[in-house]
């Protein structure tokens, strides 16, 4: 987990030396960011295999892992006491991560995922009151996150964004 929290760091201090950088006026918004990268040629559409510091790029990896996000924590939500959220978190990234991950990270993950700790657990981290109460909470802010993501998976759409190597 310390290398996930590491990588996802990572990307949003990527994400804010754009924004704090000179040309930092057009990174306000996802959408002014989209438009000032493709009309800058900022951007490697064509696959050729260097790709340059992007924010489209960068943020599409942060948009990945949300997916993952929502899913695990969907399944989490809905789970019973005696269900194993290696099998949520590994469904989830099944649905979601893998698509993106050669062989290798994927193999990797799975062997990581076993390794998780239980619902309660997860519950008790979150330390959001009771298990009712999580769950409770879980339900209100999923939402966010499920509109959070598909604004940004239509926007990555709608500019052929969405298989960025």
């Amino acid at each position: 987990m310390a290398r996930t929290r590491q990588y996802v760091v990572s990307k949003i201090q990527i994400l804010e030396n754009f924004l704090s950088g000179e040309n930092g006026s057009h990174y306000a918004t996802i959408q002014s960011m989209v438009k000032y990268e493709l009309e800058n040629d900022l951007v490697d559409l064509t696959k050729r295999g260097s790709y340059p510091a992007s924010g489209c790029r960068t943020l599409l990896r942060l948009h990945r892992a949300l997916r993952w996000l929502e899913l695990f924590l969907e399944r989490l939500r809905t789970s019973t006491e005696d269900s194993k959220t290696s099998v949520m978190c590994s469904d989830a990234y099944n649905e979601s991560l893998a698509n993106h991950h050669p062989w290798l990270i994927r193999n990797n993950t799975r062997w990581a995922l076993c390794a998780l700790p239980g619902r309660e657990t997860f519950f008790d981290v979150m330390n959001a009151g009771d298990h009712t109460q999580v769950v409770a909470l879980l339900r209100e802010f999923l939402p966010f996150i499920a509109e959070v993501y598909q604004i940004t998976e239509d926007l990555y759409a709608k500019n052929n964004l969405l298989e960025l190597p």
